[in-house]
C-alpha cells in the first residue's frame, strides 16, 4: 500500500526477476534506497514501487554523489547499511568520489548498479552500447570491498548474501552489485531458493590476544603520561561507555580524532585538540586509528614540513584492524607508524578485556592505584585549564563584523543546548568541540571528509533521526554547498528535518589560504590570493535558493544580534518535520 492505494493485485501478479532483489532487500532489512534516475534499473524501480510497495523507501536525488553521501551519513548515524542505486556506467562514474570517501571512512553501503543488457541482441541502439562496460565493477574496485555481476537469476540471492556479509564485516565498507538490465526485466518463470534471513550477517567480533593486551596494560599503568587516540570506535553501540570505563581505569588522557564521536568531550580525561598533551606523552595507545600522523604532528603547510609533537622515546601501541583493509588503492592509509605493541582484534571486545586486566592489576597494588589517581588529577587540571582558555578565547572573538566562527558557535549553543540535539557533520572549525557538551554517543556522527561531502552526509544523519524528536543540525560551508545545491530539494522532497546553518565566508577559503601561503613564501602579491577562490560579485543568495527548493530560508544575516531569533524560527520549522536553512555571513577563516 502507498498512500492507501493497493499497487499490486497479489492474486493476479506475474513476478519478474527484479522482484527477487526486492525480496532480498527486505530480508536484509534495507530501509531506504537513494538514487538518481536512470533507465538501466527501470525493472528494479518498478519492482520496488509496485511489488515492494515502496519498501524500501526510494529517495530521488539530483546527483549520484548526493545519493551515496546520504547513505554514508545514514550508516554513520545508525551503524546500519543503506541502499543506493546508480545508473549504468555514467551514473556510477558520477558517484565515484562519494564512493571513495565512503570506502576510506568504512561506511557500509549496499550499492546497486546496472548495465545495459550484456546480451547484444537486447540492447537499444546507441544508448545501451555507450553506457555499458565490459566489466563495470572495474571502475569501482579500488574503492569497494567487493563487487559482482550475477549472470542469471539463480546467482542473485547467493551473491547478495555474500555482498552483505562482506559489507558489514569489520572493517566495514561499501560493496557494488551490478544487475544486468535484461536480467531485471525478464519474467520470473521458476522458484528461486532464498537464503535464510539470518545467514551471512556480520560475524561475531574477534578479540585481540589477551596476553598482548595484558602487556599493554602493564606498560600503561607504569607510565607517567599515557594518551589514548581513538578513531572509528564510536560507530558501534556501547563503545562510548566502554572507552570511558577503560580510560578511567587506566588513568589515560583521551584524544578523539572525531571520525565518529567516541568519548564525551567534557569528561575530565578528554584532551582532544590540546597538542601540549601530546608533547608529554610517554605512551600512546591507538584504538582503531587509521591516520596516526595528523593528530600527532605539526604541519608547515607552505613547505610541507611535518614535525612530530610526540617525544622520541614514546611507546606506541595499537589495537584494531591495523593494515588488514589495505586494497589495491596503495595510499589509502597514511604514513606507517612503527609500534612497539600491536594487537589485532575488534575494540568492542578488546576494551572490556583491557579494563578487566587493569582492575586485576590494580586490586592488590596501592602504588599503581596512587600513580593512576595522580595521573587522573593532573589530566583533570589540564582539561579544566584548556576549556577555560577556549571559552575565554571565544568570548574575545565576539562582537566583530563579519561574525566569527567562535561567536556563531556560542550563539547557536545558547539556543540548542536544552534540545535533544545531534550535530551532523560541520564543526565550525572545531569550535563546537571546544564549547559544546557532547555528552551522549549520538551527539555527533563525525566531521566531513572533504569537498562537498557535508550536505549529503548531513541529510543522511537527518534521515537516520527522522521521527525521533531529535534536533539535527549542521554547520554548512558555502563553497561546499555550491557543488550539490540540489541536495536542498532532496531534503524538502523527502521531509528530512535538518537545520542547515550556513557558514558563509563567500569564498573557497581553504584554497584562498593556500594561495596566501604561496604568496607569502614567494613574495608575490597577497592581495591577489582570492582570485579564482572567491564567491562574491555576485554573492550566492542561499536563503532564496533554499526557498526555491521548498525549504524555509533566512538570510544573509550579518549582525550577531539577529542570529538567535532566526535560529529559533528555523528550529520550529525543523520540529514540524521539514528542513530549514539560515544563511550567516562569517569571517574569512
Amino acid at each position: 500500500m502507498i498512500n492507501g492505494e493497493q499497487l499490486v493485485d497479489r492474486n493476479n501478479y506475474e513476478k519478474y526477476q527484479s522482484d527477487v532483489i526486492v525480496d532480498l532487500l527486505k530480508r536484509y532489512d534495507i530501509k531506504h534506497i537513494s538514487m538518481n534516475p536512470g533507465a538501466s534499473f527501470r525493472g528494479l524501480h518498478d519492482s520496488i514501487i509496485n511489488y515492494g510497495e515502496n519498501d524500501p523507501e526510494l529517495m530521488v536525488c539530483q546527483h549520484e554523489e548526493i545519493a551515496v553521501q546520504i547513505a554514508h551519513g545514514y550508516a554513520r548515524a545508525t551503524g546500519k547499511p543503506m541502499g543506493v542505486i546508480l545508473h549504468n556506467l555514467v551514473g556510477m562514474l558520477h558517484a565515484q568520489m562519494a564512493v571513495y570517501y565512503a570506502y576510506i571512512d568504512r561506511a557500509p553501503i549496499f550499492i546497486m548498479g546496472a548495465t545495459g543488457p550484456m546480451h547484444e541482441g537486447k540492447r537499444r541502439p546507441h544508448i545501451d552500447w555507450s553506457h555499458s562496460a565490459l566489466v563495470q565493477g572495474e571502475a569501482m574496485r579500488n574503492y569497494t570491498k567487493w563487487d559482482y555481476q550475477p549472470h542469471a537469476i539463480e546467482g542473485v540471492p547467493e551473491s547478495f548474501m555474500r555482498a552483505y556479509s562482506t559489507m558489514v564485516t569489520e572493517p566495514a565498507g561499501p560493496i557494488y552489485m551490478c544487475y544486468d538490465a535484461w536480467l531485471q526485466e525478464e519474467k520470473l518463470t521458476r522458484d528461486i531458493d532464498m537464503p535464510p534471513a539470518d545467514m551471512q550477517l556480520a560475524p561475531a567480533p574477534m578479540n585481540a590476544d589477551p596476553a598482548k593486551l595484558g602487556e599493554m596494560v602493564d606498560v600503561i599503568l607504569n607510565a607517567k603520561h599515557p594518551v589514548i587516540l581513538v578513531d572509528y570506535i564510536g560507530r558501534h553501540e556501547g563503545n562510548f561507555e566502554k572507552l570511558v570505563t577503560l580510560a578511567e581505569t587506566l588513568g589515560c588522557a583521551v584524544w578523539d580524532i572525531n571520525n565518529s564521536l567516541a568519548f564525551p568531550n567534557r569528561h575530565p580525561l578528554a584532551l582532544s585538540l590540546d597538542h601540549e598533551t601530546l608533547t608529554h606523552a610517554d605512551v600512546i595507545l591507538g584504538i582503531d586509528v587509521r591516520d596516526w600522523e595528523k593528530p600527532t604532528h605539526k604541519l608547515e603547510s607552505a613547505t610541507r614540513v611535518v614535525t612530530s609533537l610526540v617525544p622520541d622515546n614514546c611507546v606506541w601501541m595499537e589495537i584494531g584492524f591495523c593494515e588488514i583493509e589495505m586494497s589495491a588503492w596503495a595510499f589509502d592509509y597514511g604514513r606507517y607508524q612503527p609500534k612497539q605493541f600491536t594487537a589485532l582484534g575488534d575494540p568492542r571486545l578488546a576494551m572490556p578485556t583491557m579494563t578487566e586486566i587493569a582492575r586485576n592489576r590494580l586490586a592488590n597494588n596501592e602504588d599503581l592505584v596512587d600513580a593512576r589517581d595522580a595521573r587522573v588529577k593532573a589530566f583533570t587540571q589540564r582539561h579544566n585549564t584548556v576549556f577555560a582558555k577556549w571559552a575565554e578565547q571565544a568570548r574575545s572573538e565576539c562582537g566583530t563584523t563579519p561574525i566569527t566562527y567562535a561567536e556563531l558557535t556560542l550563539l547557536t549553543w545558547d539556543v540548542i543546548k536544552d534540545e535533544d540535539w545531534v550535530l551532523a557533520t560541520g564543526t565550525a572549525r572545531e569550535w563546537v568541540r571546544k564549547l559544546w557538551n557532547f555528552d551522549k554517543p549520538y551527539r555527533h556522527a563525525g566531521r566531513s571528509l572533504g569537498t562537498s561531502t557535508q550536505i549529503g552526509m548531513s541529510l543522511g544523519v537527518g534521515l537516520a533521526h527522522r521521527g525521533s524528536g531529535k534536533l539535527v543540525l549542521t554547520f554548512q560551508p558555502d563553497g561546499d554547498l555550491m557543488y550539490d545545491a540540489g541536495a536542498l530539494w532532496t531534503a524538502a522532497k523527502h521531509r528530512i528535518p535538518l537545520l542547515i546553518i550556513m557558514c558563509n565566508n563567500r569564498a573557497y577559503y581553504n584554497d584562498w589560504e593556500h594561495q596566501e601561503r604561496m604568496a607569502k613564501m614567494r613574495g608575490t602579491d597577497m592581495a591577489k590570493a582570492h582570485i579564482g577562490m572567491d564567491l562574491f560579485d555576485p554573492e550566492p543568495d542561499f536563503a532564496t535558493l533554499a526557498k526555491s527548493m521548498g525549504m524555509h530560508g533566512e538570510g544573509p544575516i550579518e549582525r550577531a544580534e539577529d542570529i538567535q531569533d532566526a535560529l529559533r524560527r528555523a528550529i520550529e520549522v525543523v520540529k514540524s518535520g521539514k528542513p530549514a536553512l539560515v544563511d550567516i555571513v562569517t569571517e574569512h577563516r
